[in-house]
C-alpha cells in the first residue's frame, strides 16, 4: 500500500520537486549559454511536461525572452490554445511583472518558484500581481522549492561574471546577483 495515499500534499510536494529539478536543468543550460540561469517548465495535468525553456535574452537579443514567457509560448503551441487552464508553471526564480502578467493572461492555474527575487519579484517579493481577487483569474502559487539550489546557481553565475571566470556572453558591466534576468 502507498503510504501517501489520501495525503495529497505529499504527492504534490514530490511532483513539485521533480518539476523544479527539470527547471533547474534548464537554468544550468542557460548559464552555459551565457544567460542568467533561469529555467521554467510547464506541466499539464494529463499530458505531463508540455514545455521547457530557459532564459534567452542575450542569445535572441529579445528583452521578452524570459524562461517563463518562452515556456508559455511552447505550451500554447503544444495545446493549440492560449488557455493553459489546469497547467502548472515551475520557474527557478520568482516571476517578474511581465511574466506574472503572461501567467495571468494564459490562465495558468498554479506557479511554483525556487528563489525569491527582491528586485523584480512580482509574486511575493516586490509586487503581488497574483494576489487573489485582483484580476478575473486567480493563480495559486508556492515559493521556495529548491530555493537554495536556485539561489546558488544565480549567485555563482554573477560571481563568475564579476571575477571574469564565467565564459558566457554577459559582460562584466551587467548587474549583480540581485538582478532579475
Amino acid at each position: 500500500m502507498d503510504d501517501t495515499q489520501g495525503v495529497s500534499w505529499l504527492r504534490d510536494e514530490d511532483a513539485d520537486l521533480r518539476a523544479m529539478l527539470q527547471a533547474l536543468e534548464e537554468a544550468r543550460a542557460a548559464s552555459a549559454d551565457g544567460e542568467v540561469p533561469v529555467g521554467a517548465v510547464i506541466i499539464h495535468p494529463e499530458r505531463g511536461l508540455i514545455a521547457k525553456a530557459r532564459n534567452a535574452k542575450e542569445t535572441l537579443q529579445d528583452p521578452t525572452a524570459h524562461a517563463e514567457i518562452l515556456a508559455i509560448c511552447q505550451a500554447a503551441e503544444a495545446l493549440g490554445s492560449w488557455r493553459l487552464e489546469g497547467c502548472s508553471l515551475y520557474s527557478t526564480l520568482e516571476p517578474c511583472p511581465m511574466c506574472a502578467g503572461a501567467i495571468l493572461q494564459s490562465r495558468i492555474e498554479r506557479v511554483v518558484f525556487g528563489a525569491s527575487d527582491s528586485r523584480w519579484g512580482a509574486v511575493d517579493s516586490k509586487l503581488r500581481v497574483l494576489e487573489p481577487g485582483l484580476f478575473n483569474h486567480d493563480v495559486d502559487w508556492r515559493g521556495g522549492v529548491l530555493e537554495t539550489e536556485a539561489s546558488e546557481l544565480i549567485r555563482s553565475f554573477f560571481r563568475g561574471i564579476r571575477d571574469g571566470t564565467h565564459k558566457g556572453s554577459q559582460s562584466s558591466s551587467r548587474p549583480g546577483p540581485e538582478s532579475r534576468k
